[in-house]
């Protein structure tokens, strides 16, 4: 796969599900993009996001979320799979950032994978929701990269290097974004394939 191809599939892609809203996005303080992209892991966007609706409201600082009790939480949180791990996450999460590092979420990959509940996929996509040079690498990404072509790799860590060598660096930012809108859009069945099988064939 060369770069140019790549790139003109990237931009077609991008043509596909705008409208649809990505539990990274939108929040206004940054601790509630990351605890977000916590919660969306095996759980379906828009879930995640009435959720964390919920969640932000009750808890409107992130020194308020890193005080509350297990069962507060997990009932707020409960229709996100794995709740219940996911809650003592997002507690320690809280409760690391504000010991450590002052209420902020760093910037750095080395700094946010440390963090309880944090892995390598949701620390790239909080970094490109901040506007740093990131590629998340979650299902869509993963599955999308291989059926194009764009890696032969199914270990996330080596899907990311080949992702970074075909694409500039200054397109990593939307990578993840525009590939989980279409995977969104198109989830499964024969549309999907037909609509593969044209981006595929572009050169």
């Amino acid at each position: 796969m060369n770069q140019k191809t790549a790139l003109k599939q990237l931009k077609e892609l991008s043509k596909y599900g705008n409208d649809l809203r990505l539990a990274a996005e939108s929040w206004s303080e940054e601790w509630q993009s990351l605890i977000s992209t916590m919660l969306s892991a095996r759980t379906k966007d828009e879930t995640t996001i009435d959720v964390c609706n919920v969640l932000f409201e009750k808890y409107k600082s992130l020194r308020d979320l890193s005080k509350a009790k297990f069962n507060d939480v997990a009932s707020v949180i409960r229709r996100v799979n794995y709740y219940k791990t996911k809650t003592k996450n997002v507690l320690n999460c809280a409760k690391m950032l504000v010991r450590e590092y002052n209420g902020e979420v760093p910037h750095e990959l080395e700094k946010l994978i440390e963090l309880p509940g944090v892995g390598r996929k949701t620390a790239n996509v909080f970094l490109s929701e901040v506007g740093k040079d990131a590629i998340g690498v979650d299902t869509h990404v993963s599955h999308l990269s291989q059926q194009l072509g764009w890696t032969k790799n199914k270990r996330p860590e080596l899907i990311e290097e080949d992702l970074k060598k075909l694409f500039p660096k200054n397109k990593w930012i939307i990578v993840n974004e525009i590939l989980v809108r279409f995977g969104r859009t198109y989830q499964r069945g024969k549309k999907r394939e037909e609509m593969l099988e044209k981006i595929k064939n572009m050169c």
